[in-house]
């Protein structure tokens, strides 16, 4: 996979899930939203050799948070939404973090899945 057909790949997993969310979405679908994200942007830069490790992982991470910012306010009720906009920014921080730390169990679970190169 082409850096380019990576980008558009989760460009257009974060434009269904904008109209999945344009209903509503509860935090399970947001969380398997983020899940689906890390998992897309595992195996698409395991194959993209012009990054490094740290590199892999902002990017993940910034797709994570593209994510949060197309999606995330469509969680919240309607009654909540001005205390919503005071704790959003440290949630946003939250989701970064806890997505941080799901990439590397991904990573953990991707590589031990695959099967073993043989020379």
């Amino acid at each position: 996979m082409t850096p380019e057909q990576l980008q558009s790949a989760v460009l257009a997993l974060i434009a269904g899930a904008r109209l999945k969310s344009a209903g509503g979405l509860t935090v399970s679908e947001f969380g398997s939203l983020v899940v689906e994200v890390i998992r897309l942007a595992v195996a698409g830069l395991d194959t993209i050799t012009t990054l490094d490790g740290p590199g892999k992982k902002l990017w993940t991470l910034a797709c994570v948070g593209t994510l949060f910012d197309a999606v995330a306010d469509s969680c919240v009720p309607f009654v909540a939404k001005p205390v919503w906009w005071i704790v959003r920014p440290a949630v946003r921080t939250l989701v970064l973090s806890a997505a941080g730390g799901a990439l590397e169990q991904i990573l953990k679970l991707t590589r031990a899945a695959a099967p073993e190169p043989t020379a």
